[in-house]
Parts: structure tokens; sequence; C-alpha cells
């Protein structure tokens, strides 16, 4: 089962709501490169739709998320009355695709906002009734106007997606706590980055083999706990050097290098200038 990782921010901005009932014989139309998130919940019967080379039977009580620059076709005509829900939106921001053995995760810059959104392109939500019950509210609110419309939509449309989040959670029970130790390694290294820290200090901090840790990050994040380290440093360095007066060797020292010539060596190594350069190119 494919996942769909968007990167924030920034947030996804709902669009609308609607509800469709196909009669048996009917079926979706085709289109291309709709430019939106297309978000289906069928209610009743069964939905036969593909995406490029994917293809999907949706049957009651499932979702699936067809994505803007696609080519959505139906793959056979609806045997039976099929109503379901489809929400429209959009995002602005970057976005992959994940399969069941991809679950690598890019390297955030320092200042990035640490949140991904993940989302089952093909699921069947276990609150089901939950969610047709919130996609009712939404549907209420279709034909109205005002800013109050336009906050409480905004609302109902991110309480979803926190829905489908926590779906995606309670997936494979082994994956999810690779994930979760390799989310905690990254953490405790963002928060602890400018002390000495080694393998056996991280061990000693999460409880766990420092084979283990190195394990879960190299599969999530394709880096090792200290390969994360460094380059996070040198993402802090970046900031510093461009944000105050300080000495390299200060700068250095206060994103966790003891040596100011292993700083500069880092650094020219990692970004191809040394900091002072980088200061003058980045800092007015």
């Amino acid at each position: 089962m494919n996942r769909i990782l968007l990167e924030l921010p920034p947030l996804p901005y709902y669009i609308t709501i609607g509800r469709t009932q196909y009669e048996p014989g009917q079926q979706h139309p085709n289109r291309r490169n709709l430019g939106i998130f297309d978000l289906l919940f069928i209610v009743q019967g069964t939905l036969y739709i593909g995406e490029d080379e994917e293809q999907w039977e949706v049957s009651q009580g499932q979702s699936l998320l067809l994505l803007p620059d696609r080519y959505h076709y139906s793959t056979a005509p609806c045997l039976s009355e099929t109503v379901f829900y489809w929400i429209h939106f959009e995002f602005q921001g970057a976005y992959h695709i994940l399969s069941d053995t991809d679950y690598s995760l890019p390297i955030r810059h320092a200042w990035a906002n640490p949140y991904k959104l993940r989302l089952p392109q093909y699921s069947s939500p276990r609150q089901f009734a939950r969610v047709e019950q919130l996609l009712e509210h939404m549907l209420e609110h279709v034909d109205a106007n005002g800013s109050s419309v336009y906050w409480k939509e905004q609302q109902q449309f991110m309480e979803l997606l926190q829905m489908l989040q926590e779906e995606e959670e309670l997936g494979d029970a082994a994956t999810r706590s690779v994930l979760k130790l390799a989310e905690r390694t990254e953490a405790y290294l963002r928060q602890h980055y400018q002390q000495d820290l080694t393998n056996e200090t991280l061990a000693e901090a999460l409880h766990f083999h420092h084979n283990y840790i190195a394990r879960c990050m190299k599969e999530i994040y394709r880096c090792t706990p200290m390969e994360y380290l460094l380059r996070y440093r040198l993402e802090q360095a970046k900031l510093l050097l461009i944000k105050t007066e300080w000495s390299v060797a200060e700068v250095g020292e206060r994103t966790g290098f003891r040596y100011a010539p292993y700083f500069s060596s880092c650094f020219k190594r990692h970004t191809g200038m040394p900091p002072l350069a980088f200061r003058k190119l980045h800092a007015r």
C-alpha cells in the first residue's frame, strides 16, 4: 500500500466537498492532471478506478486519495448503486509516494518544521462511521458563505486529516516501532546536538543498543545517528554564521564542534566553501 508523505509547511488547503451517486452501469469520469488532490470515501457499493498503472476496487468503508498530476480513469462501470463523498483540496508543498518498504524521510534543515503528514493512499479506516459523520457535517456547509463557515470547514478538514494520520500510525507494529525509535532518536539529537554525543551515550539515553538504533535510523532516514548529528550541527552553524557576528571558532563550539579546524574542515567538505565564505555569500 502506498503512503503519501506531505512535507509541512504549508498546510493542505480545503476547497470543497460533494456527494455523488452512480446507478449500475455508470462510472467515474476519466481526467488527467486535475491539479488538486481528490479524496474519496465510499459509503455504498464499489467504485472501479485507476491512476496511471495502479488500479483499485474501492468498496464501502474504504478511502482513496487521487494525486493531482496523474491520469485517473474508470476501469469498469459500477455493478450496483454506488455512493461516495469526494473532497478536493490543494497542497502547494512537496509530496512523496512511499511504498510499504520505503519509509525513508529527508534530513530536515535546522529551520524546517519537523512535521510530515503521512496519509494512506488506499485504506479501510477503522473509524469509518466517525469519518462518515464528519463528512456529513462538512457537506452541510457546502452552500454557506462567511468567515465563520470558512474557518469551520478548514477545521473539520484538518480533523479529517488527523483521523487518517492516526489510522496510518495504527499500521504494521514492527514498522511502527522502527519509525517511533528513529523519530525519538532524531528528536534527541536535535535537542542535545551541542553536547558531546556518541553512540554509547545515545544508547544509554534511549535504552536501546546502539546497533539497533543505527539500524532504525538507516531504515527511516537512510543515515546513521552520527551522520544525522553532523548534518544537523552544520545546518545550525549555517544559521549562526548568517544571524550572528560570532567568530568561526565560537560558531563551531556552540554547534557541538570542539575544535575549530575540524569544524571548518567539515563545513567546507559538506557545503563546498569555508565558513567565512558562506557568511560573506549569505549574510547582509
